[in-house]
C-alpha cells in the first residue's frame, strides 16, 4: 500500500508540472497532453487515469492488447498508437486503439480500412509527416510533397477519419532546426485543413522541445519519462 501510495504522490507531482510547463508555453490556448505510456505499466495509466489523465500513447502491438486488457474496462481511455506500423499487426491494432498517430505510407491505408472494417470501429488517423533534415537518418514519416495523394487514398476509406498531423522533432545535435521543422508541420497541416476543415490536429513535441512546437501551433504533446520517470522493462 505504501509503495502504492509513493507511487502516486510521484505521478501526480509530474503530472502536475507537466501541465503546467505545457499551460505556460500554451498562455491562453488549448494544448492537450498524450501521456506515453509505453513500457510502463497499466498500474500507472490507471493511477493518472485517476488523476484525471484520458489519452496514453502506445508504440507496440502486443504490450498495447496487454495493457488495453488489464485496465478496467469501464475506465474512459483513449488509446493512441504511435508506433511505427507493420501490415501484419493492423487488425490487432484497429481492436485497441481509438487514434492511429503513425500513419505513413500510401500501402498502409487500405488494409488499415479493411481491418477497422472487420473490427467495426471508426479509427481517427493522423499522418506522420517526416521532419527530418533531407540527408538524416530516416526514422518514419510522410514527404510534405506526397501528402495531396496521401489524402486522395484517405478519402476511399469511411472507417478512417483524418484527424490531422503527427511529427517528430529532429535531432537539433544533427544541426537540424527545430522552429523551421515544425514551422513546415504546421504548414502541412494548413493545406490540409483547407480541404478537411475538422483534420485539426498537430500532434508535436516531447519533453525536450515542446516549447518549440506549443509555439509552431501543436495542438497535443507526447511526454512519458517526464512523467513517469526511468523507463521500465515490462516484456
Amino acid at each position: 500500500m505504501e509503495n502504492t501510495k509513493a507511487r502516486r504522490d510521484e505521478l501526480e507531482r509530474n503530472l502536475k508540472a507537466a501541465r503546467a510547463r505545457i499551460d505556460a508555453a500554451s498562455e491562453d490556448r488549448s494544448v492537450d497532453l498524450l501521456v506515453v505510456s509505453k513500457t510502463y505499466p497499466a498500474t500507472d495509466v490507471e493511477i493518472l487515469n485517476d488523476l484525471g489523465q484520458k489519452s496514453f500513447g502506445e508504440n507496440r502491438d502486443q504490450e498495447a492488447k496487454r495493457k488495453v486488457d488489464e485496465c478496467n474496462s469501464s475506465r474512459v481511455i483513449r488509446w493512441h498508437m504511435i508506433g511505427q506500423l507493420q501490415s501484419n499487426k493492423l487488425n490487432s491494432i484497429a481492436r485497441w486503439a481509438d487514434v492511429v498517430e503513425s500513419l505513413d505510407r500510401i500501402d498502409l491505408i487500405a488494409p488499415l480500412e479493411r481491418a477497422a472494417t472487420l473490427a467495426n470501429r471508426t479509427l481517427e488517423v493522423l499522418i506522420q509527416i517526416n521532419l527530418d533534415p533531407q540527408d538524416a537518418p530516416h526514422r518514419g514519416g510522410l514527404s510534405p510533397h506526397a501528402v495531396p495523394e496521401f489524402l486522395e487514398e484517405l478519402e476511399k476509406a469511411p472507417h478512417l477519419l483524418l484527424g490531422g498531423v503527427m511529427g517528430v522533432g529532429p535531432n537539433p545535435d544533427l544541426g537540424a532546426n527545430l522552429a523551421a521543422a515544425f514551422e513546415r508541420l504546421a504548414n502541412v497541416s494548413a493545406e490540409i485543413v483547407i480541404s478537411h476543415p475538422d483534420a485539426t490536429a498537430i500532434s508535436a513535441g516531447m519533453s525536450g522541445d515542446l516549447e518549440q512546437a506549443i509555439k509552431a501551433g501543436a495542438t497535443q504533446v507526447r511526454l512519458g519519462s517526464a512523467i513517469l520517470g526511468q523507463r521500465q522493462s515490462v516484456g
